[in-house]
Parts: C-alpha cells; structure tokens; sequence
C-alpha cells in the first residue's frame, strides 16, 4: 500500500484478509464477554481489522521492505526473519519501485551448482582478487560454497568470502583458506603499499 506520493504506508497480505475473515463475527455464536475479549492479547487490533472496510484499515504496519541495492542473500533473510511471502522494493528515498516475493528468490537460488561456480570463479576470484582461477578450489553443492587454497594476503580472506556471500545462487560459503603473508599487523598505509606492490607484479 502506497499513499500519493509512492512512499510505503503498509502490507496488504493473504494473511490480513483470512485473519479479517476469521476474526468477523458469526451471526448466530454466542457473544463473548467484553472484559474477556479485551484480556486477549492483540484482540484491539483483531477487532479493528474484523471491522474494517478499508484497505488501509486492513493492512499490517509498518511494512517490511527492503532497498533495490540489497542482495538477494538479505533479501531471503529479511522474508525469512519476519516471516513474509513477498516484500516491496523500494528506492534511496523510500519509494516503491516494485515487489520481491518468494517465487522469486527460489528461482534465484535454484540456479544450478555449476552456473554459481562459474560466478564465484570469475566475479570472486578473477575480477576481485586478481587471481589465476586455478589458484583456489571452488566446490559448489546445493548452493553451498567451498573455498579451499592459499591467499596472498590475510586481509584477501575476508574479501573473498564476503564477495561469495554476495554471488546470487549462494546459500553459504565454507572457508577452507590459507595465507601465506600476516598483513594484520600492518599500518594501513603500509598495507597500501604493500597491496599496490603485489597486483603490480601479477600484471607482470
């Protein structure tokens, strides 16, 4: 539900219209007692939607949305964590620009093992890390990622299991990495320097 100018107001779902339809009196049940009904935990607002003639009387607020720059891994996070089918999309200033929904997100990382692998090889490894391919094992099963091999740096770590989480498809990513150089000790512009120096020698 939007108001005029397109900013998310509230959620019309399936489970707002059965709860209404649940919640609407029945004609020939006995009247429960007003001090009993209002004891019930939520029953104002069960009572506020079994009445309603609206739309916006109806919908559950506030929304849960989320922004058209986030991942597909928090978008799957954010439907799971609050227990929604779909979500509105919206924009930097909170407008709708469209709906995610659960179908959606299946196709997504329903992607076969072997496509997400190409992605993690290319996108992680190759345009990220500048590395050769063959330098780390990317094992894929069931969206799962395995990353086994040796990193340049300590810091590449993180990047590249950070990176992974990101690729579409990926449900999780187990770290089998190894370094061969500590940089946490380093001062950060030594660390520069130090990052500088080592992707001017791939190129070589």
């Amino acid at each position: 539900m939007v108001d005029n100018e397109q900013y998310v107001i509230g959620v019309l779902s399936e489970t707002d219209l059965m709860a209404r339809q649940a919640e609407a009196e029945d004609p020939y049940a006995p009247a429960p007692s007003v001090r009993w009904r209002k004891l019930l935990p939520g029953a104002r607002k069960r009572t506020a939607k079994a009445h309603a003639r609206t739309a916006g009387q109806l919908m559950s607020q506030p929304a849960v949305t989320v922004h058209a720059d986030d991942t597909i891994a928090e978008a799957a996070r954010t439907m799971a964590r609050h227990r929604v089918e779909r979500l509105p999309v919206v924009d930097e200033e909170e407008r709708l620009v469209g709906i995610v929904t659960r179908r959606d997100l299946l196709q997504v990382f329903l992607r076969p093992d072997e496509e997400i692998r190409g992605d993690v090889i290319h996108e992680v490894l190759v345009q990220t890390l500048w590395i050769a391919p063959q330098t780390i094992a990317v094992e894929v099963l069931d969206g799962v990622v395995t990353l086994r091999g040796q990193l340049e740096r300590l810091s590449d770590v993180p990047i590249a299991i950070r990176m992974t989480r990101q690729v579409d498809g990926v449900v999780a990513v187990v770290d089998k990495l190894t370094y061969r150089v500590d940089d946490s000790h380093l001062r950060p512009s030594e660390e520069a320097l130090h990052g500088v120096a080592d992707d001017w020698l791939r190129k070589l």
